[in-house]
């Protein structure tokens, strides 16, 4: 099969083809996760928590990321890989931000690099995309800013908030922004934007009309030892294999079954 393109993902929206990705960070998952027919691959700085241990993504350095991403660089043929910009590293400046970023696509293997933020992230993005280092945005709960948000909560359930993130997206997307991931907002709020945008909207407990879904390979696993968000499920229940946990977590995003009504927010 072909690999997967931002053109490909983009094509898929047009022709309301659900998009799956997980988290991976290693090259035996990311290859379960390549042929299982996952069409991107994120190395999440959600490594922070699920492989080192921490309580937020905070700790993860850049040459964390570089590692993790090299390793899943190896294990992928066709999907598509996309590494977050770990804390402290894009929000200094935009030249400083594009250098780093230039690290993890040249030493890291990343295609897509993923950027937390609204408003301030707008010229940064544009900086990137004007020099072609293609940039995914992410809205909503921002985990870089766990401790300003005031712990792991939802986001965008009043009017204001919610306004100011569909306007962000519009930025964004106008920044030349290619994918943007929307965290823990209400179904009501991913639907707008997504019907709004001409890139794909990436869910992640934010309903199930958003043009794809992600969740933590961890948490849909059910291995994570402390709790797992309320939006996530555990795809290994039932299932006699890795293997079979996350095809049938592709199939479920693909055919629309999943997320449900119980890992959304309203």
């Amino acid at each position: 099969m072909k690999p997967i393109t931002l053109t490909s993902l983009r094509h898929m929206k047009q022709a309301g083809e659900k998009i799956a990705s997980l988290t991976a960070y290693d090259y035996s998952f990311s290859s379960l996760l390549d042929r299982a027919g996952v069409d991107f691959v994120m190395v999440g700085d959600s490594l922070g928590m699920v492989v080192q241990g921490h309580d937020t993504t905070l700790p993860v350095s850049l040459s964390d990321m570089i590692y993790h991403s090299r390793c899943v660089a190896r294990g992928v043929a066709r999907a598509l890989i996309v590494v977050d910009m770990p804390f402290m590293s894009y929000q200094v400046s935009p030249p400083q931000a594009f250098e780093n970023a230039g690290r993890l696509l040249q030493e890291g293997g990343a295609q897509v690099v993923k950027l937390e933020g609204g408003a301030p992230m707008v010229e940064t993005v544009r900086f990137f995309t004007e020099r072609g280092v293609p940039v995914c945005a992410h809205l909503g709960l921002t985990p870089q800013s766990v401790h300003q948000l005031g712990g792991y909560r939802a986001q965008g359930r009043d009017a204001t908030s919610a306004e100011r993130i569909r306007q962000d997206a519009h930025a964004l997307q106008d920044a030349g922004a290619s994918l943007v991931v929307l965290e823990a907002v209400p179904a009501a709020l991913a639907q707008t934007i997504t019907r709004e945008l001409a890139i794909p909207t990436i869910g992640i407990g934010s309903g199930p009309d958003c043009d794809g879904q992600v969740l933590v390979l961890h948490d849909m696993l059910g291995v994570y030892p402390r709790p797992s968000p309320k939006f996530s499920k555990n795809f290994m229940a039932g299932q006699p294999s890795i293997d079979d946990a996350i095809k049938a977590y592709v199939a479920a995003v693909k055919q629309g079954r999943f997320p449900g009504p119980e890992h959304s927010i309203v």
